[in-house]
Order: C-alpha cells, then structure tokens, then sequence
C-alpha cells in the first residue's frame, strides 16, 4: 500500500524539478533579451554549447550548478536572480527597488545607458523599462534586433529611432510604436540626457 504513495512523492518532485528548469529558461530567455544577445551570442560569452541554451530556454534538461553560474555571469546577474521564482498575480514594484539591468562592459562608461525594469522580474509578457541615454548616445553602429513589438515614449529630452528605412525624432510625449525583428537603434539628439519609457512585449505585430 505504500508503493504508490512513494509513487505520487517522487512524481511531485519530477514536477516540482521540471516547472524550475521551466522558471530558469524563462528567466534566460528574458534576460538575453534585454541584452539583445542571440542564443549563440549567450552561450559563447557563457562558455557553454548552444544546445545547452537552446534545451534551456525550452524547458528542458538538467543543469549543473557550474552551468548555471556560467550563464548567470554572462548575463550579469547573480546565480540567486537567475533562480528568483516568477511574480504573483498582483504584484507592486517600488521606485526604490527597481532592477537596474545589467550594463554592456564593451561600451564606454559615458556612452551606457542607464535601464530600470518597471515591472516585475519575473514577468514575460509585458516589460516596462525606463531608459536614460546620455548626450551624444547612438547605437547604429549596433542596432537592436529581437522577437517582439515595442512602444516607447519621451518623458524628456528628444530621440531619434530609426527602424529600417523610417527615421522620426520623437519630442516629450510622442510615441513610436514598432516590431523589433526590424533592425533598429536610437540615438539621442537632444543637448541634455533623454528619458524613454518603453514597452516590450514578446508577441511581433
């Protein structure tokens, strides 16, 4: 009589493994993203095999605690931020606990730019994030490019988006709204740090 209770405990545990490696490809996933990396981009700078990433961010497998460091590092988080589990159904992220997403170490310091999330970490479907670009701020040279669509408004200051073939320079309270599989940049044009709050979502238009 006790087999199948042993059963029923070792099929919760299975359940309970998979839904955390569920929860980690997510947050891979997400986090490359905001990085705008490429899955091969991540695992090269992490040290790992591009199936590894790939199975992960799936759902699949079962990484090693060193795997895991590896990806954590090469996404600027901590290994505890990788693992955080998913927010609750109602959640309020404070001004004074925003997430400041992690900054690219091949760019020059007065050229970062400096991104808040708004919304909770563990959120997939609907990003919030607070950009400030300093003077002189341009990425054409780098271009954004992911799965997704994107609105953006300037709280101050004035951006230039340029989006394939359209350029708008958007002043405080325009706002541009476009699929990011289109390669895309910024740059600021005004003479003073420009503000964006922008909205992404993993769904394309």
């Amino acid at each position: 009589m006790l087999e199948p209770v042993h059963d029923a405990v070792a099929g919760s545990d299975d359940l309970r493994a998979a839904a955390q490696v569920a929860g980690l490809g997510t947050a891979i996933k997400m986090a490359r993203r905001r990085l705008e990396l490429s899955i091969a981009e991540l695992a090269q700078r992490a040290g790992v095999s591009l199936g590894l990433v790939s199975q992960l961010e799936r759902g699949m497998g079962n990484p090693s605690l060193q795997t895991i460091a590896k990806l954590a590092s090469a996404l600027g988080l901590t290994i505890s931020q990788l693992l955080e589990e998913p927010g609750s159904e109602f959640e309020v992220v404070r001004s004074s606990a925003r997430y400041a997403l992690p900054l690219d170490p091949s760019i020059p310091a007065d050229q970062q730019v400096v991104r808040d999330l708004l919304t909770p970490r563990g959120e997939s479907m609907l990003q919030l994030i607070r950009s400030t670009l300093p003077v002189g701020f341009s990425n054409e040279g780098r271009p954004f490019r992911h799965i997704g669509t994107e609105a953006v408004t300037v709280l101050s200051g004035r951006l230039e988006i340029t989006h394939g073939e359209h350029t708008a320079v958007l002043e405080p309270g325009d706002c541009a709204t476009y699929g990011c599989s289109l390669p895309h940049w910024w740059a600021n044009v005004a003479e003073e740090p420009t503000i964006v709050l922008g909205a992404v979502s993993p769904f394309e238009r």
